[in-house]
């Protein structure tokens, strides 16, 4: 069942929201050779909790960490550890918080000093990608009108969707109905309504769209050892289009 959200239970999804961009914001900022991706989950996890929220991902399903910290081929899930960043590395940050009863899910990618024009290149288009998702939430349309401009805009660009994972609807539980594919034909599933509140998430991969589990049982990397990359929005369905919701204050970097 898909829950329609209030225009109060949506702001407080925007308080949540925010926090977590103002986060990511932060440890992109920390984000640098050297670095373990172990630092980034601590200040993650001090930050979270000093904003008066609780990690989303700590402890579900039996996750250790507040981050899901995934480096060079690792699509999502990847656990923070004492790997330190390298130069030309590319890292998704993936992250979410619960407050006041209420859930926010982002995701951002970021470069590691100076990499490559192909990862610079898969960065741009997989934002884009996100974006040309967004604009696509609007009312009246379908849930796979999303995925499919995602899908256009990446593999226009020579690149491929990631399938075994997907968005998802998120409100007063951090996984809700509808689940939103990256891919497929527009015109198809649910159709889009005021009120329903989405995580939007393509991950999109250099080489070809298959991944493999590592043993962690978290961890999915590109079957072919190719770069990923993976952004993220949590957006409302308004009457006047698309909000994302997870978008830091004015006065945040």
């Amino acid at each position: 069942m898909i829950v329609c959200k209030s225009p109060a239970e949506i702001e407080k999804m925007r308080a949540a929201s925010v926090l977590v961009a103002e986060v990511l914001a932060e440890l992109a900022g920390m984000v640098k050779p050297g670095v373990s991706t172990l630092d980034l989950d601590a200040e993650a996890e001090r930050l979270v909790r000093a904003g008066g929220a609780e990690p989303a991902f700590k402890g579900y399903r039996g996750y250790p960490s507040t981050l899901c910290a995934s480096v060079n081929e690792q699509v999502i899930h990847g656990i923070p550890s004492k790997r330190a960043l390298a130069d030309g590395d590319i890292i998704s940050l993936d992250m979410g918080v619960k407050m006041n009863g209420y859930f926010g899910d982002s995701a951002v990618t970021v470069p590691v000093g100076r990499v490559s024009e192909e990862a610079q290149l898969l960065l741009r288009v997989t934002r884009e990608s996100l974006e040309k998702g967004i604009e696509q939430a609007r009312l009246g349309g379908r849930i796979s009108d999303i995925g499919h401009a995602i899908q256009k805009h990446v593999e226009a660009q020579g690149f491929s969707v990631v399938r075994e994972f997907v968005g998802h609807g998120i409100g007063a539980s951090l996984h809700e109905e509808p689940q939103i594919a990256n891919y497929g034909d527009p015109g198809r599933g649910p159709r889009l309504a005021e009120g329903m509140t989405l995580a939007i998430e393509p991950m999109v991969n250099a080489g070809r769209p298959g991944v493999k589990m590592l043993a962690d049982g978290w961890t999915a990397i590109t079957r072919d050892g190719s770069l990923s990359a993976h952004f993220e929005h949590t957006v409302a369905i308004t009457k006047n289009g698309p909000l994302v919701l997870t978008k830091a204050a004015a006065s945040v970097r």
